[in-house]
C-alpha cells in the first residue's frame, strides 16, 4: 500500500510521533486485510462535502474513480483496504471547482497566439507590447487581446492612426478585454472590405472624417474576425491542453465553454476519448445551422467528461464598450442606448427549437433592456415554474421590475463576480448612481430561486475560482478596495459562494447527480487547499494555495 502525504508540515513531526503514526497505519493495514478493497482513502482532512446538509468530514474513500464512502479517518481506515492513503495532514478538501461561464478554447488560443495587453496604461504601451510580441512570434496576422481604455490616463477609445504607422503592411487586430470591441489597422480593414459605407446590424463601425477609425464594436467585429486564417487542429489541440494545464493549477476540474462550433466540440470529445484531455466540459452551441443540424436532432449528448445540451445566444454587448443594451441612454454617452446584437425573432426561434428538443437556452444579457428582452422571450415559452434551467448569462443590470421573472419562470442567473470588482471603478459613469444600485445584484438574484451559477468569463477575467469566491464575498479588488466592499448588500455568504463554484454550476449543466459535491456515487473530482475558505480571515482568502487537483481520484496537479 502506498502512503502519500500532502502537507509539507509533516516534516516537523518529531521522530517518536512518526513511529507511532506508522505503527498505527501498519496495524490498520494488517487488520483490514479482509476488508473491502478500494483505490484510495483521503485522511486527516477537513473535507467540505457541499452536500445538502453541508457536512464536514475527516475522510473519504475512492473506488473506481468515484467517491465510495465518507466519515471519520478511523472508521474509513477500519472498514476499507486501500491501495493508497492520501494523508492531507489537516489540509482542506473541496469538490473540484467548476467555472460556470468561461471561454475555455479561446483562453488557450489567446495564451499561445495573442499578445497579452492586460493591464496596459495607454495605447502607446499597447503598441509597444504588440511590437515586442511580433518580433518574438512573427506571423501573417498580428493579434492581441486585453486592452481596456478605462485603465488608461485618457479614457477614450483609440483610433488606428498610430497602429497604421507602426504596422503599415501587416494586418493587426487587437481585441478589447471584454471581447465586444476591437481596434484594427487599415490593412486589416481593407482585407475585410470595411469602408465608411459598410452597414452592420447590431454593431458599430466607428467613423471619423468620413473614414473608419479602426474601432469595431460587437457584430461589426465579425467582418474582420471572419478573414483571420483559421487555427489548425494541431493549434487548437495545443490550446486546449494549455488551457487544461492552467485550469488544473487553480483547482478547476470542470468548465463551461460559452459558445463553441461543432468541429471544436468534436475535437474536445476526441481528446477526451484519447485521455489527452481530462477536464470536464459543458459545451454551449453557437447558434448556427451547422451546429443545429449535427447536434439538435440527436438530442443532448453526454459522455464521461463532455455534455452538450445548450444553445448560446447574444442579445447585447458589454458595458465597458457601451454595447450593453440599456432602457435609458448611457450616463456618459447620452446619444447611445447600446446595441441589440441578435433580433428578438431569432431568440424566439431558438427558444422554440430548444423547447422542442430538450435543449437549454443560455443568453448573454448585460444591460437592463437586454435582460428584459431575454426574460420576456423566455416567459413566453416557459409559462411558469419548470426544471428546464434556461439561463441568463451575466444578468449584470436587471431592472427591479423584472427580477421576479427569474422566480416566476425558474430562470437561472449565471454571473461572474469578478466582473463586479473589475467594473466598479467606472460603472457609475456608464449607469449613473440610481441605475448602479440594481447592477451586479448577486444576492438579490440568488434569492429568486435559491441558487446561482458563478464563473469568470475567462480570458476576459483571470481563471482563478478563488478570485471568484473572494469577489463574491468581499466585493473588493486584490488591494481590498473599496473599504468595506462595493454594494455589500449583494455580496454572497461564504457557503453560498462555495456552492456557486461547485454544486450549483453542476446543476446549471444538469450534472448534479454525478459531480459538484463529495458524495457516494459521484465522480472523485476534488481539490486540496492549504486554506479554510469558510473560516480564514477575509483578507487572507486570496493567499490560499492549491496543493493538489484530482479527477476521478487521479492526481492531475500537485504544487510540489
Amino acid at each position: 500500500m502506498k502512503i502519500v502525504t500532502q502537507n509539507k508540515f509533516i516534516l516537523n513531526i518529531n521522530l517518536s510521533l512518526k513511529i507511532l503514526v506508522l505503527t498505527i497505519v501498519l496495524f490498520q493495514i494488517i487488520s483490514c486485510d479482509n476488508n473491502i478493497k478500494v483505490d484510495s482513502i483521503i485522511t486527516n482532512g477537513k473535507i467540505y462535502s457541499v452536500n445538502d446538509s453541508f457536512d464536514i468530514v475527516e475522510s473519504v474513500v475512492i473506488k473506481n474513480g468515484v467517491f465510495f464512502d465518507l466519515g471519520s479517518s478511523k472508521d474509513m481506515l477500519s472498514k476499507y483496504s486501500p491501495t493508497e492513503i492520501i494523508d492531507v495532514n489537516g489540509s482542506f478538501v473541496y469538490p473540484g471547482f467548476n467555472d460556470g461561464h468561461s471561454h475555455f478554447l479561446s483562453y488557450g488560443i489567446s495564451e499561445i497566439k495573442y499578445a497579452n495587453l492586460m493591464g496596459t496604461s495607454s495605447f502607446d504601451e499597447v503598441i509597444n507590447l504588440v511590437n515586442e510580441h511580433y518580433l518574438e512570434y512573427p506571423s501573417e496576422w498580428i493579434l492581441g487581446r486585453g486592452w481596456d481604455q478605462n485603465d488608461w490616463d485618457i479614457k477614450e477609445f483609440p483610433d488606428n492612426s498610430a497602429l497604421n504607422e507602426a504596422f503599415p503592411e501587416t494586418p493587426v487586430v487587437l481585441n478589447r478585454v471584454d471581447g465586444h470591441a476591437l481596434i484594427a489597422n487599415n490593412t486589416a480593414l481593407e482585407i475585410a472590405g470595411i469602408t465608411a459605407d459598410t452597414k452592420i446590424y447590431g454593431g458599430e463601425i466607428v467613423i471619423a472624417d468620413n473614414k473608419p477609425t479602426g474601432l469595431l464594436i460587437d457584430n461589426a467585429m465579425d467582418k474582420v474576425l471572419s478573414v483571420i486564417p483559421s487555427w489548425t487542429s494541431e493549434e487548437k489541440t495545443a490550446a486546449l491542453l494549455k488551457a487544461q494545464k492552467d485550469c488544473f493549477a487553480v483547482g478547476l476540474t470542470s468548465v463551461t465553454d460559452a459558445g463553441l462550433d461543432k468541429k471544436d466540440i468534436l475535437l474536445i470529445d476526441e481528446l477526451h476519448k484519447k485521455n489527452d484531455l481530462n477536464i470536464r466540459v459543458y459545451a454551449m452551441l453557437s447558434p448556427n445551422s451547422d451546429n443545429f443540424n449535427y447536434f439538435i436532432d440527436k438530442g443532448p449528448y453526454h459522455s464521461d467528461k463532455l455534455t452538450v445540451r445548450s444553445i448560446k445566444v447574444y442579445i447585447d454587448g458589454a458595458l465597458g464598450s457601451r454595447g450593453a443594451l440599456l432602457l435609458e441612454p448611457y450616463s456618459d454617452a447620452l446619444h447611445s442606448h447600446g446595441s441589440q446584437v441578435s433580433s428578438t425573432k431569432l431568440l424566439d426561434s431558438i427558444c422554440i427549437l430548444a423547447l422542442d428538443n430538450d435543449f437549454q437556452v443560455n443568453t448573454h444579457a448585460i444591460g437592463d433592456s437586454g435582460n428584459r428582452i431575454v426574460l420576456d422571450s423566455y416567459a413566453k415559452y416557459l409559462r411558469g415554474k419548470n426544471d428546464l434551467r434556461w439561463r441568463v448569462e451575466h444578468a449584470q443590470v436587471v431592472n427591479p421590475n423584472d427580477i421576479n421573472y427569474f422566480r416566476e419562470y425558474s430562470i437561472i442567473p449565471s454571473v461572474q463576480a469578478t466582473h463586479c470588482t473589475s467594473d466598479m471603478y467606472w460603472a457609475d459613469e456608464r449607469l449613473g448612481k440610481e441605475r448602479l444600485k440594481y447592477a451586479y445584484a448577486y444576492n438579490d438574484l440568488l434569492k429568486t430561486n435559491g441558487w446561482i451559477i458563478n464563473g469568470t468569463d475567462f480570458p476576459i477575467e483571470g481563471i482563478s475560482p478563488i478570485r471568484t469566491f473572494y469577489a463574491s464575498v468581499a466585493r473588493q479588488d486584490i488591494n481590498e478596495y473599496p473599504d468595506g466592499g462595493f454594494q455589500m448588500e449583494n455580496s454572497l455568504s461564504r457557503k453560498d459562494a462555495l456552492n456557486s463554484i461547485t454544486i450549483w454550476p453542476a446543476m446549471g449543466s444538469f450534472d448534479e447527480e454525478t459531480k459538484g459535491s463529495i458524495e457516494s456515487g459521484k465522480v472523485a473530482d476534488f481539490v486540496i487547499l492549504d486554506t479554510d475558505l469558510l473560516e480564514v480571515e477575509q483578507s487572507d482568502i486570496l493567499k490560499a494555495k492549491v496543493l493538489g487537483t484530482y479527477i476521478n481520484g487521479i492526481n492531475v496537479y500537485k504544487a510540489y
